[in-house]
């Protein structure tokens, strides 16, 4: 199961959907890649955020976009 804090934002009449993972591997990670793309799905959006929160000791901040099932991603490692 994944677990996740979403939060669905209108700001002048523009939605965005930031979710909120915390870091547990490669496959945790692509399963909430597609879950987040489902919620955008969900509110007929191509645009999402998500944001990883890592606690490894070597973790590696650093800001990506990917593109997954046709959904601009731009993620956050912090």
């Amino acid at each position: 199961m994944l677990v996740s804090k979403v939060l669905g934002i209108t700001y002048k009449n523009f939605k965005y959907i930031i979710d909120m993972k915390i870091w547990r591997g490669e496959n945790y990670h692509e399963a909430g890649l597609k879950q987040l793309c489902d919620y955008l799905d969900i509110h007929d959006l191509d645009k999402g955020y998500l944001l990883i929160f890592s606690f490894n000791k070597n973790k590696e901040f650093k800001e990506e976009r990917v593109n997954v099932q046709d959904k601009d991603i731009f993620q956050v490692y912090v």
